[in-house]
């Protein structure tokens, strides 16, 4: 259950940075309260993880689903450039997830 709670909270992480890019430095209500109200679930979701998950796997994990996630979204949504090297970025992210999540079993 905890490692549900940390991947449901890295995915909020996503939606509270695409809000916080929406509100346009916290000028628009709306995106700006979705911001906030989903940055607290997903800092909230990610406290109780770590009650079972080392600090360290938990908060990188968190990070790292927040970064690739927040980098899918800026190319389909935003229209952000893509390259050879952002994506080797993100799959070197990703690889280490991998092997976060393996070395906390």
């Amino acid at each position: 259950m905890a490692w549900t709670m940390l991947v449901v909270a890295g995915i909020l992480e996503v939606v509270w940075a695409y809000a916080m890019k929406q509100s346009d430095g916290f000028t628009r209500l709306l995106p700006s309260l979705v911001t906030l109200v989903v940055m607290v679930a997903s800092f909230a979701l990610l406290s109780v993880s770590m009650r079972t998950i080392p600090l360290g796997t938990a908060y990188t994990v968190w990070t790292g689903i927040g970064a690739v996630g927040a980098f899918i979204v800026g190319i389909t949504v935003l229209g952000e450039q893509v390259n050879a090297t952002r994506i080797l970025a993100a799959v070197l992210i990703v690889c280490g997830l991998v092997l976060m999540k393996l070395s906390a079993e």
